[in-house]
């Protein structure tokens, strides 16, 4: 019987896996660890806990006797404050594994990210779990997400008695998702950088939080990443929407970025252009074949259900002008 804690368990992720776990009846206890506790419900025990405390998560883990941690902790949109975006992530991190140590915790499931590859020109088509973790400096998310990643493997060496599940996810979907991807969608127009596809894979948030049930349970131990099958363009997300592309040379985007930020104008600077040219596109082989999970929707579908859940995203096009170019050189 586990028992299990999870951080960040009052976000959108952190409650539906919460949710997942408490209705299985091989789970004893879950405890939903959060900055702002709430209400007990359906079985699921509420606790304060900010992982940025390294002297508070051992007392939570023995209080509760908690044998596997879900890690869900993390800064959900991030760019505005780095030096906490780092505390939470990073430091955050190394406090949840140290503790575990200490406590003797079994299992640790922590979620990654697609951006821990970084956004790299040489990234290829597909990208499987064992391409290099580069992250990119320029870029805090991406680079706190590969330095956790670093964490984690030397922390495989010097405690292999601690079993890891960690999750590379795609864009996560679901009804209330509002983050920096999905503002990319809400103007009247899609931004395409010129000679660039973009591609995105997207992940419905009820498929990675079944795949973080699973692995805080039976599931095995190793590295996935987490995504439907396929991937959607920038000119097909235009084209479902019904919104004309405008095209801009990285160049330009780049020179308009950095002076806009100087201006004070945008929070987003250059590095933002490699954000949007080199996606990494996560292959889900090693997820469906060997973790034995297949997510129910695959890219294009949880693109749907985004929509249906969020009416005021896509535009009306009677006039089929989805799509549509409009360059700017």
């Amino acid at each position: 019987m586990t028992r299990v804690l999870i951080t960040g368990g009052g976000g959108f992720l952190g409650s539906h896996v919460a949710r997942l776990l408490a209705a299985r009846d091989d789970v004893e206890a879950v405890v939903s660890a959060d900055l702002r506790e709430s209400a007990d419900r359906d079985g699921i025990r509420s606790v304060r806990l900010d992982v940025t405390d390294a002297a508070g998560i051992a007392p939570v883990l023995r209080e509760h006797r908690i044998d596997t941690v879900v890690h869900l902790a993390a800064i959900v949109n991030p760019g505005a404050d780095v030096d906490l975006e780092y505390r939470v992530d990073v430091t955050g991190t190394a406090n949840v594994l140290a503790a575990c140590v200490e406590t003797g915790v079994q299992r640790i499931v922590v979620s990654s990210s697609g951006a821990a590859y970084g956004y790299h020109r040489d990234n290829p088509d597909w990208i499987d779990e064992n391409w290099p973790i580069r992250g990119n400096d320029v870029f805090p998310y991406s680079r706190h997400k590969r330095l956790v990643e670093e964490m984690l493997a030397d922390t495989r060496q010097a405690h292999p008695e601690l079993q890891q599940v960690v999750f590379r996810i795609g864009t996560i979907l679901g009804p209330d998702v509002r983050n920096q991807i999905t503002a990319l969608w809400d103007g009247r127009r899609i931004l395409k950088i010129a000679g660039s596809d973009s591609p995105f894979v997207f992940a419905w948030v009820d498929d990675v939080a079944a795949a973080m049930a699973r692995a805080a349970t039976d599931g095995p131990t190793g590295i996935y990443n987490v995504a439907g099958d396929g991937r959607m363009t920038v000119s097909e997300i235009a084209s479902r929407l019904g919104k004309p592309l405008l095209t801009i040379p990285a160049w330009m985007l780049s020179l308009a970025l950095r002076v806009g930020r100087v201006l004070r104008l945008t929070p987003h600077g250059p590095e933002k252009v490699i954000f949007l040219r080199y996606r990494p596109v996560l292959a889900n082989t090693r997820l469906k074949e060997e973790f034995g999970l297949t997510p129910s929707r695959t890219s294009a579908e949880a693109f749907e259900e985004y929509l249906s859940t969020h009416p005021g995203v896509a535009a009306t096009d009677p006039s089929g002008i989805g799509g549509r170019c409009e360059h700017v050189s």
